[in-house]
């Protein structure tokens, strides 16, 4: 017992055990961060500022135009498409799709059941807090769902989040990784103040989609870990797929 003790103490003290633990950190922060957003909600404490913020990106002579050049809404609607339920369809099936033709299909269940149950989620977050849309302005996109959290933001965290966690475990540059997953996080944050610069959605409403979002990406990682110290076939995928990846670097160009 003392033995064992001992070696999850030293494991933990590696490097692995410090990124299990900042994942476990930022877990335990996200969901903290939303139970208190959401209780702030339900008590109506940031209404007054989440309609201010709203109206601050509208002009003030005429509510039905969002501030900036013409382009910008153009602009708005097409980002804010990334995080809907098409887009983030045709994307999950693609890379489904991939992940069947070259038979990584534990790879494959882990990525479908991250995305389905993270859209079941937020299914059920917005059924519990039924939060009314905003009405302070008119909306520039169609709804027709509770606004809290925001789906779009949650979705897009979940799903750009979890595919940039996967592609970075088959980088091995560390810039590389850094770039991957800062393009998910950029690909997020976008879609999310669309949502509230179209009037669709609170500020708080997107934060809380952030917050969930990342926390259920965060939970779906540490139990792919827990898969993958149980799983030798699943282990085996994820190096495959690593040794495919570096197999593919041009010739003399150096590796680490």
């Amino acid at each position: 017992m003392v033995r064992r003790l001992r070696e999850a103490a030293s494991a933990l003290m590696g490097v692995d055990g410090v990124r299990l633990l900042g994942l476990l950190l930022a877990l335990v922060c996200c969901c903290l961060g939303f139970m208190v957003l959401s209780s702030e909600i339900v008590e109506q404490e940031t209404q007054s500022f989440d309609e201010t913020v709203v109206l601050a990106l509208r002009r003030s002579d005429n509510p039905a135009v969002p501030i900036g050049p013409p382009w910008l809404r153009k602009a708005a609607l097409d980002v804010t498409a990334l995080g809907g339920v098409t887009v983030l369809t045709l994307v999950m099936v693609a890379v489904c799709g991939f992940l069947a033709l070259v038979r990584r299909f534990r790879s494959l269940l882990l990525v479908l059941g991250s995305t389905v149950g993270g859209a079941l989620l937020n299914s059920a977050l917005k059924a519990l807090f039924a939060r009314p849309r905003p009405t302070v302005v008119p909306h520039l996109a169609e709804v027709d769902a509770p606004s809290f959290p925001s789906g779009h933001a949650m979705l897009s965290a979940i799903v750009y989040l979890t595919l940039g966690a996967m592609l970075a475990q088959l980088i091995e540059r560390r810039w590389l990784k850094a770039y991957v997953l800062g393009v998910a996080l950029m690909l997020t944050f976008l879609v999310g103040l669309t949502r509230v610069f179209l009037g669709v959605h609170y500020l708080t409403d997107v934060l809380g989609g952030w917050m969930a979002g990342l926390a259920w990406a965060l939970f779906t990682t540490l139990l792919a870990r827990a898969l993958k110290r149980r799983s030798p076939a699943l282990r085996e995928e994820v190096r495959t797929g690593a040794d495919m990846s570096h197999g593919s670097a041009p010739l003399g160009e150096e590796r680490g």
